[in-house]
């Protein structure tokens, strides 16, 4: 099984829609700011909803259309056969397809670290569809996908939200606005199966509590440990009395993100990880300088993007690094073998984006050099095994079920 194109996933859809007339219906909600479709499948005609949203990131869209059309045609097949609950599943396929254009090169492999960086895109945070103005400022969503997706959600107000993201080296995890007893077991027993590891210590919940391996509960959207949570579309769905799950699935796993032994020297590693980052991210920033006069685009999304990566610099270890953690800060969590592992990845990621985006848009020997380096020292670190593109999205697809089926219980 390949990743599939925006296409299609769109093709899937209406081919559901000509199988099952009647069961599943296709509409458009809005339109990108490029002018593409924003499309959702509809299953179902029941009282209670679903919203199943692909594509939130760019780089992770295709996984999340490829599960969307799994999960929509198992529960057509139910419908047809006249089993229902009364509820009726919404799947918004993709709500960035302008992002998810841009990585679209790299769909058909080969599925190695190396390829998927050199088409690799992420658009910078206020280009990102799920993020919302702070409560209460007073200001619209500036995106028009944003708008399309909060319109869906006070149009539909979903008992369930599911967020379908995807990581390139890790485990898989799922983050949730409330707990939901069951979902670890079910996960869990998925994973095993399919072995892909859990995530269970990860750097995306670094002070959420945990009720099980792999499933993180977001705290409330007051407390500072809530993050960048706090005003996105996960918690808009809060006001409906509904829960959004954060459905993440590794490409690569890397077995050390199950582990929750203690790690053996903690401090040591995060202030090592914390020095990388600083040091790797300045580096890509005097290339970007060095490399002004050859840019092509130099207004367009990609530099976005390395222009926000490189400026972020030490504030994107503020929260774990002993060496710069503010006087008083809250007492980092129990700082198991997963977890620091899960921040060491971070740590690399992080300026191997930055350089890799960069290099698209000046594709200059000293930047493809460094881009090369940091994607053999990242194998290198963490030794990942590829997870077949079936097996990401049958896990992906039972965890959405999973949540569902457990808040109904």
């Amino acid at each position: 099984m390949l990743y599939p194109t925006t296409d299609e996933i769109t093709a899937g859809a209406r081919s559901l829609t000509s199988s099952y007339p009647g069961i599943c219906r296709l509409g458009r909600v809005g339109r990108s700011r490029a002018g593409r479709p924003l499309l959702m499948l509809t299953v179902g005609e029941g009282s209670r909803n679903v919203l199943v949203v692909a594509g939130p990131h760019a780089n992770e869209a295709a996984v999340g259309g490829a599960t969307a059309l799994r999960l929509a045609r198992g529960i057509a097949e139910q419908r047809a056969q006249g089993e229902g609950d009364g509820s009726s599943w919404h799947f918004l396929l993709c709500i960035d397809p302008d992002g998810a254009a841009l990585n679209e090169p790299w769909l058909s492999g080969p599925y190695t670290l190396r390829d998927h960086y050199e088409h690799f895109f992420r658009p910078c945070t206020a280009e990102q569809p799920e993020w919302l103005p702070p409560e209460g400022d007073g200001r619209c969503p500036a995106l028009p996908e944003t708008r399309a997706l909060v319109g869906v959600l006070d149009e539909l107000r979903p008992v369930l939200q599911c967020s379908l993201h995807s990581i390139d080296v890790g485990g898989s995890f799922v983050q949730l606005t409330s707990d939901v007893p069951g979902v670890p077991e079910r996960i869990g027993k998925s994973a095993a199966e399919l072995d892909i590891p859990l995530e269970s210590g990860s750097s995306d919940a670094f002070q959420w509590p945990s009720p099980g391996p792999g499933v993180y509960v977001m705290p409330p959207c007051g407390d500072p440990a809530a993050g960048d949570g706090a005003h996105s579309t996960w918690v808009h769905a809060k006001r409906y009395d509904g829960v959004t799950a954060v459905v993440e699935v590794p490409m690569w796993a890397c077995d050390r993100s199950a582990d929750t032994t203690p790690h053996p020297d903690a401090d040591r590693a995060l202030r090592t990880a914390g020095a990388a980052l600083r040091r790797d991210l300045p580096v890509v920033a005097r290339l970007l300088d060095a490399v002004r006069p050859q840019l092509r685009g130099a207004d367009g999304a990609l530099l976005r993007t390395v222009r926000e990566l490189v400026g972020l610099g030490p504030a994107l270890t503020a929260d774990w690094d002993p060496a710069v953690r503010a006087p008083g800060a809250a007492p980092l969590p129990d700082m198991t073998t997963a977890l620091v592992n899960s921040i060491e990845v971070y740590a690399q990621r992080i300026p191997l984006r930055a350089a890799a985006m960069l290099r698209q848009v000046a594709d200059v020997p000293l930047v493809s050099r460094l881009v090369d380096r940091w994607c053999e020292a990242y194998e290198c670190a963490y030794r990942p095994r590829w997870v077949p593109v079936a097996d990401q999205v049958e896990q992906q697809a039972r965890s959405v079920l999973a949540v569902y089926e457990e808040l109904q219980a």
